[in-house]
């Protein structure tokens, strides 16, 4: 039974490339090729979507592709914007973090579908569109060629590998370019010490629904696995971080809030006064810190150690245990 379980699993895992497809210029189809040149924290040569950031190599499945064509939208390869089209694997189903080998190149899955800014042709005539909720990114961590025809094999991310962590600053005149930002640096800093990686860093004005957005995007489309926030936490009527964190949570996980504010209330006792929250989003930790420097620093050093534990455990590489 268990051998007939993982021979299944591995057919699961292995697909064949049906179309390799490239575009000269961003906001048009892309069109097949005979190959692509994978490069390295690029993407492929000569297509316009390649550059250094998370979405070098968009994929879909090809049996995703089949099922809309058969409603009618009659789409050839390239036209949704994919580069890689594959028969036999889905995608949408695989975490962040899958390695995808194919040809001489090695991919890594980044982000899970996206947000569709503009409806295409494709949508203005059947009403939706499958590449923002079908589609997959991934970075190539391996250069090679990848042709029509050869298989595609995805391994299941390793267990052991490093968290994934995003940091946002909440802050109007940062977000204007006002101020320099300090707080996510900071915090960038002491997660990067302690063997994170650092995803994103970003500064956004003190609007909650633009938080509620970019942490929907970073648990659901991304999966990093440790979200921090700074700023927004105070009692003016602009701080509605907590808030917007509560607002995407699924579950609450109170005890890190509540440890900072008991730990911070050694250093001054206008800690009381911070309203931060701490949730969790699927397999995502969201943490709210305090605004300034300092506290951050402060604060985060208070979490950071007890943190692995806890965030193997949402991963599920580690099981809960009681103290003896």
């Amino acid at each position: 039974m268990t051998e007939n379980v993982t021979e299944t699993e591995e057919k699961n895992r292995r697909g064949t490339v049906r179309a390799v497809c490239i575009s000269p210029a961003r906001g048009t189809e892309k069109t097949a090729v005979p190959e692509g040149h994978f490069l390295v924290d690029y993407g492929i040569e000569g297509d316009a979507h390649a550059g250094n950031w998370h979405r070098q190599v968009s994929l879909l499945s090809y049996d995703k592709v089949a099922e809309f064509n058969r409603r009618g939208a009659d789409v050839g390869d390239g036209a949704f914007g994919e580069n890689l089209v594959v028969e036999g694997l889905d995608f949408r189903s695989m975490p962040v973090g899958t390695r995808l080998y194919s040809g001489t190149a090695v991919l890594e899955m980044t982000q899970i579908g996206k947000e569709c800014h503009s409806h295409c042709a494709i949508f203005k005539r059947m009403g939706e569109c499958i590449m923002p909720r079908e589609g997959v990114f991934a970075k190539v961590i391996q250069e090679g060629v990848i042709r029509p025809g050869d298989e595609m094999r995805a391994e299941p991310p390793a267990a052991d590998r490093p968290f994934q962590a995003a940091v946002i600053t909440l802050s109007d005149k940062g977000a204007r370019g006002e101020r320099a930002d300090e707080s996510g640096p900071a915090a960038a800093e002491m997660l990067r010490a302690a063997g994170y990686e650092v995803a994103e860093q970003l500064i956004l004005p003190d609007e909650p629904e633009q938080l509620k957005k970019q942490l929907i995007r970073l648990a659901d489309g991304r999966q990093v696995d440790l979200i921090l926030t700074s700023g927004g936490t105070g009692f003016s009527l602009r701080d509605q971080t907590p808030e917007a964190t509560m607002a995407v949570a699924d579950r609450n996980a109170p005890g890190i809030a509540e440890y900072i504010r008991m730990r911070s209330a050694e250093v001054t006792d206008r800690a009381m006064l911070g309203r931060g929250v701490s949730v969790i989003r699927k397999k995502t930790l969201i943490v709210n810190l305090p605004g300034s420097p300092k506290a951050v620093r402060e604060s985060l050093g208070f979490i950071l150690g007890a943190l692995d534990h806890g965030l193997k455990i949402l991963r599920g590489s580690a099981g809960e245990c009681a103290r003896k």
